[in-house]
């Protein structure tokens, strides 16, 4: 499933990499005295914040967006397009910046077409719709007429719900702060602890347990030389909504031909793009190596 491929890959497979590199000894970070964004944070995060902006919205109202895929997305994104990809995994404001504000977007994007249109985008806000309707309201073109109360609440409680997260975690940060006070030969075991107790206690299955360290033993493979595990959950997420989608077209197009895709103009263009962005990067490096090293 899901949640032991991420849990593999980003905890148990940091956990092993730390080990091994002994990175993290113990030492305490020092709380700094201004937690707001300096005005270099803001230049810096400014790009990120607008490009996780779009393409969290975008994400989040598609069908099966979630938060999680729009973080992932826009943490590729900013690398790709950052100047300094090695700062990433550093403490880069703008890897930050761009995740956490997709996140969010992605959240927001999901409720419109809830709201407007009674569609769910994932299965949380399917259980949204189910409480709506447990209670009588439908939510759909008419929502802002019959229960206009239902809809501000709903777009209040984004703006309060991120008003007390500053109001909490700006005081509390250096309680968090105290955790590094732990050794990392007492801290590790105890993620690596945790970390498999969840994977067990998912489905009660000793097989999610194998799982997660089968994908921790590859995340730290992946960290190890180099890899990024995010494309991995991407494919994962999306893979099985890319090959029903698939079939779905197939079946409606009547035929079994994919090249049916590139006679559709608005696919064919579709389809053009992506092959572009998988280029480039080819292409980049092809005439990186033709200049030669004085290139």
């Amino acid at each position: 499933g899901l949640v032991p491929l991420a849990m593999g890959l980003f905890g148990l497979g940091e956990i092993f990499y730390n080990v091994e590199q002994r990175e993290a000894t113990g030492s305490i970070l020092q709380v700094p005295k201004n937690l707001l964004p300096t005005r270099d944070d803001w230049k810096r995060s400014f790009g990120a914040i607008l490009r996780g902006s779009g393409l969290g919205f975008a994400v989040g109202v598609l069908p099966g967006g979630m938060p999680a895929v729009a973080s992932l997305m826009s943490y590729a994104v900013e690398k790709r397009v950052s100047k300094h990809p090695e700062r990433f995994g550093q403490g880069a404001v703008e890897g930050v910046a761009g995740p956490e504000t997709a996140n969010n977007a992605a959240t927001a994007g999901g409720f419109v077409p809830l709201l407007t249109l009674g569609i769910p985008t994932n299965s949380v806000l399917a259980l949204l719709l189910a409480a709506l309707m447990l209670h009588g309201v439908t939510p759909g073109p008419l929502l802002l007429l019959k229960w206009p109360q239902v809809f501000w609440g709903v777009i209040a409680s984004m703006y309060i719900g991120n008003l007390m997260l500053l109001v909490l975690n700006l005081p509390l940060i250096g309680i968090f702060v105290q955790l590094l006070r732990v050794p990392y030969s007492l801290l590790s075991p105890l993620i690596i602890m945790f970390v498999l107790l969840g994977a067990y206690g998912l489905n009660n299955s000793i097989a999610d347990v194998f799982m997660t360290l089968f994908f921790g033993v590859l995340g730290y493979l992946l960290k190890r030389f180099s890899f990024e595990p995010a494309p991995l959950v991407l494919a994962f997420v999306l893979g099985p909504m890319m090959e029903l989608n698939l079939n779905k077209s197939l079946i409606m197009f009547g035929t079994a031909n994919p090249v049916y895709f590139f006679a559709r103009p608005i696919s064919g263009v579709l389809l053009a793009l992506a092959f572009a962005v998988l280029a480039f990067p080819l292409l980049r490096w092809l005439g990186r190596r033709a200049a030669g090293p004085g290139g």
